[in-house]
């Protein structure tokens, strides 16, 4: 961004260009088609499990696997690729990185046998290890800074809305064409959007890294409150790892619903969380404008409130009121996403944006995602899959205990 660009500063110390660009919102655009791409790719699996259990003779442990192999590369590999992505070139990066899921994608859909499933699987994890670091990093730096929580909610909301048309998609095409057809699907979805975001973006034009500051990489994880932040948002999201992977399946077990109608019900659950992840982005931005440690407040109120709808939902009987619990449960569960963004942004350096994005999504799959649906199937193996998705549900009171001694630590340092 040019230097002279007006800089808006708000509490914390936080700051960024005031005027948005026409090339930025197209840059958004095909980003955010990236991100539905990236989750459609890696959630298309679950509306195939009752397929996939019956043809390989799966257990509930083996499938969850198949679900946890993909956030668990990502964790292992977030970090790397995104510090090798700040250096060398995020632009170049997004490209490479979804061609290859793509493929990988392609590679799901000719499997024969589970060894292959899941070697294709973790193959898409190398290719979305960075992806949501390093196209965060390129969004928070093209825009205002009080628009940073909303945009970080409505960027991460392409994961359950990915999730939604993956799920619900998946579901539909493989009743009619067999479970390999949607992999296809998404697969060539991918690499048209690829080529498009090749064809427009310049590397230059989205703000690369400072290539005349050089900041420690240890400023990434140096803060107490930081590395509180980072677990939280873990823990909380160890929940939405555990019903983007299983809901399918519980509708299908718990609902008697067909394959198709399980998971257009599961996209439903899905997208309302979506919603609630930009409706309490908007919400942490104007709670930022007056300090920036209302966004800590918000976080642990979102965080006990999932946990209590989501566990009483699933524990109740089936029925209207058990789908409202649970659909209230979702629309707050990932609305952490958004003051989580916000507080990363404002504690790191701005040539470390996607590297510190890389940490937080290093967090996110190694104690959320990944162990959430792993840690699902292996209850439902031992219980049935309604009290696993229960036991699930609880860990986002962890997560409101990080956040709430992240607010002491930031408050303390603030004096």
């Amino acid at each position: 961004m040019p230097p002279e660009q007006a800089v808006q500063e708000l509490p914390g110390g936080e700051s960024g260009p005031v005027v948005t660009t026409g090339y930025g919102w197209a840059i958004f655009a095909l980003i955010m088609g990236l991100m539905l791409s990236d989750y459609m790719s890696r959630q298309v699996l679950g509306s195939v499990f009752p397929l996939l259990k019956v043809e390989w003779a799966l257990s509930d442990e083996k499938l969850g696997r198949l679900g946890s192999i993909i956030p668990l590369v990502v964790g292992l590999l977030t970090f790397p690729l995104s510090l090798v992505a700040d250096r060398f070139g995020r632009v170049r990066a997004i490209i490479a990185m979804a061609l290859l899921w793509s493929l990988a994608t392609l590679l799901c859909g000719l499997a024969r046998n589970y060894g292959e499933m899941l070697a294709a699987r973790a193959l898409i994890g190398v290719g979305e290890a960075a992806y949501g670091s390093v196209g965060l990093a390129v969004i928070i730096g093209a825009f205002p800074a009080r628009m940073r929580a909303v945009l970080t909610a409505s960027f991460m909301a392409g994961g359950p809305l990915g999730s939604v048309i993956g799920v619900a998609l998946g579901g539909t095409v493989a009743a009619s064409y067999g479970w390999r057809s949607p992999f296809a699907i998404m697969a060539i979805w991918g690499v048209i959007l690829a080529l498009g975001f090749a064809l427009i973006a310049r590397e230059k034009r989205l703000a690369p890294p400072l290539r005349g500051e050089r900041a420690p990489l240890r400023s990434v994880v140096a803060s107490p409150a930081l590395r509180l932040v980072y677990l939280a948002s873990g823990l909380q999201l160890f929940v939405s790892g555990a019903l983007t992977a299983w809901l399918p399946t519980w509708f299908g077990r718990v609902y008697a619903l067909p394959l198709g109608k399980a998971g257009q019900a599961a996209a439903a659950i899905l997208l309302v969380q979506a919603l609630g992840m930009i409706v309490f982005g908007q919400l942490s931005d104007r709670l930022a404008l007056r300090s920036g440690n209302q966004r800590y407040q918000l976080a642990i109120r979102l965080a006990l409130a999932s946990a209590i709808l989501l566990g009483s939902g699933f524990l109740m009987p089936a029925g209207p009121l058990q789908l409202a619990l649970l659909a209230a449960g979702a629309f707050v569960a990932a609305g952490t996403t958004g003051p989580v963004g916000s507080i990363v942004a404002q504690l790191t350096h701005p040539a470390l944006l996607a590297t510190a994005f890389a940490t937080l999504t290093l967090a996110n799959n190694i104690a959320g995602l990944a162990p959430g649906s792993w840690a699902a199937g292996q209850l439902a193996d031992l219980f049935d899959i309604g009290i696993a998705l229960a036991l699930c549900s609880f860990a986002p009171i962890l997560a409101a205990i990080c956040f709430w001694q992240a607010r002491r630590l930031a408050l303390s340092a603030d004096r």
